[in-house]
C-alpha cells in the first residue's frame, strides 16, 4: 500500500513537472512567434516603400534628398541584425515617412493620386499591425518572464536554461512629436 502511494505521488510530481516545463516552452515559443510577426510586418512595410518612393518621385522631383533618406533608412531596417536594432531603425524610418506624407500636402496632384492614396493606406495599416505585434510581443514576454521567475517554475527554468527575454522599448525618437522640414 505504501509503495502504491509513493508511486502515485511520483507520477503526480512527474506530470506536474512536465506540465510546468511545457508551459514554459509554450510561453517562450509564443514570444518568438510575436517577434517573428514584427519581422513580417516590418518586411511588408519595407516592401511597400519602393513603390511609394517611385510614386512620389514623379510628382516631387526636387525632393530627392527626402526620398533618398527614406530609401537609406529602409535599407537600415532590412539589414538590422537584432529585433531591437530593427525597431530602432524602423523608428527612424517612421520619421522619414512622415515627411513623405507631409509632401502630399504640398502636391495636390500627388495627394489625389489613387496609387499614392492606396500606398499610404497600406502603410498605415502596416503601421497598425507593427504596433499590435510589438504590443503582443511585450505582453508575451511579460507572461514568459513572470513564468520563469515564479516558484516552482523558476527552478525548472533554471535547470533547463530558460532565460529572461527583453521587452521592446520605444526609442526616444519615436516618443517625440514629429518635425517636418521642407
Amino acid at each position: 500500500m505504501t509503495t502504491l502511494i509513493i508511486n502515485a505521488i511520483i507520477v503526480i510530481l512527474v506530470i506536474a513537472y512536465a506540465g510546468m516545463y511545457n508551459n514554459l516552452v509554450k510561453y517562450r515559443n509564443r514570444a518568438r512567434e510575436f517577434s517573428s510577426q514584427i519581422d513580417v510586418q516590418l518586411k511588408r512595410r519595407t516592401d511597400l516603400i519602393p513603390n511609394l518612393v517611385e510614386t512620389v518621385k514623379g510628382y516631387a522631383k526636387h525632393e530627392r534628398e527626402t526620398l533618398s533618406n527614406v530609401v537609406e533608412l529602409r535599407n537600415n531596417v532590412t539589414n538590422a541584425s537584432s529585433l531591437q536594432d530593427k525597431v530602432k531603425a524602423d523608428s527612424a524610418l517612421t520619421g522619414a515617412l512622415r515627411q513623405v506624407f507631409a509632401l502630399a500636402e504640398n502636391y495636390p496632384d500627388l495627394k489625389a493620386n489613387q496609387e499614392f492614396s492606396q500606398l499610404m493606406e497600406e502603410l498605415t495599416n502596416t503601421e497598425n499591425k507593427v504596433s499590435y505585434a510589438r504590443q503582443a510581443y511585450n505582453s508575451q514576454v511579460q507572461a514568459y518572464d513572470t513564468a520563469i521567475q515564479t516558484f516552482p517554475r523558476n527552478m525548472i527554468a533554471k535547470i533547463h536554461g530558460f532565460t529572461e527575454m527583453q521587452f521592446l522599448e520605444i526609442p526616444d525618437v519615436e516618443k517625440e512629436a514629429p518635425k517636418v522640414k521642407f
